[in-house]
């Protein structure tokens, strides 16, 4: 896709997004909405580290975590609108995403993962002795008024994501088509050979671990106006890690399309589950689906595609 014909797409998709505003009353469609929104942003954060340079990521949900205590601290020490909030929660966690990745980006494959796993553990020990953002008990944040322009501050909610996930796909899109990408590339298919070659392996990962992190802590930042209600147990839910990793997997990793897919396809089943099922059927579900596309189809649904289209033209 040319630069021209993505800039079309994404005005476009901003422009709808306005008008559902105007067109939907169900506040549970935005609920169900942010949510979706929500994971293609972790989905597209972890795909840059995880996917485009094949270090397996464990530790969304401290980035995540992170980026939403930070947000209630600025909420408690200055009431920072939540622009700043959203800034301060990129900022912090791509802080993080650089130590950590200085610190453990010399190891590889499942080491590295554990040691993201790890710093998840070590990230919710922490806030659950921190009494000033609440501790094990939780905090309550109160909601600001609506904007002007909203009805209620769901909608201005389902917008602010819509506009943030637009923009880590945008990030996505342009380190696909840029060197940085193809040097991403070049360390998921051999890092020993890029290295011979003269790729900066290293600069390149803590670019990597640095974005991710930041983007993650972005989607992090609004999680207590959506919530109201922050807790260590919420905000560390096990289902970001695993959502940010599956959605990935099921779409396909190789492009900036297929955490979008992952996400859009996984989100609504989860959705419709929570309404119709039970919400705890949820990490089943991606489990499930997880397996079998691990097995079945482990470049994704656009693996899939790709096939199809090949078997077509022969």
């Amino acid at each position: 896709m040319s630069s021209r014909w993505f800039l079309a797409l994404a005005v476009a998709l901003v422009v709808a997004g306005l008008v559902v505003t105007r067109m939907v009353e169900n506040r549970y469609f935005y609920f169900a909405a942010y949510g979706i929104l929500q994971y293609i942003l972790l989905a597209t954060a972890w795909n840059i580290l995880g996917g485009y340079t094949g270090y397996v990521n464990f530790g969304t949900g401290a980035f995540f975590a992170l980026g939403a205590y930070t947000s209630v601290v600025l909420i408690r020490a200055v009431h920072a609108p939540l622009p700043v909030q959203i800034l301060a929660g990129g900022l912090v966690s791509g802080l993080l995403g650089l130590g950590i990745g200085y610190l453990t980006l010399r190891l590889r494959g499942v080491f590295f993962s554990i040691s993201t796993l790890a710093l998840a553990v070590v990230a919710e020990t922490m806030m659950v002795n921190w009494e000033y953002v609440g501790g094990s008990k939780g905090i309550s944040v109160i909601r600001p008024s609506p904007m002007a322009f909203f009805a209620n501050y769901a909608e201005f909610l389902f917008v602010v994501m819509g506009l943030l996930a637009l923009g880590a796909i945008t990030i996505a899109w342009l380190i696909e088509h840029s060197r940085i990408g193809r040097g991403f590339a070049a360390i998921r298919d051999n890092e020993e050979a890029a290295e011979c070659m003269g790729v900066p392996t290293l600069r390149l990962k803590l670019l990597a671990t640095t974005v991710s992190g930041a983007l993650m802590g972005i989607a992090g930042a609004p999680f207590p106006y959506y919530i109201t209600f922050v807790e260590p147990a919420s905000a560390f839910n096990l289902s970001y890690a695993v959502n940010s990793l599956a959605m990935p997997m099921v779409g396909g990793t190789s492009s900036w399309v297929g955490p979008i897919i992952g996400a859009v396809l996984l989100g609504t089943v989860q959705q419709l589950a929570t309404v119709t099922i039970s919400s705890e059927l949820n990490l089943l579900i991606v489990g499930v689906v997880l397996v079998l596309f691990v097995v079945l189809a482990p470049e994704g649904i656009l693996g899939l595609l790709r096939r199809a289209t090949r078997q077509r033209a022969a």
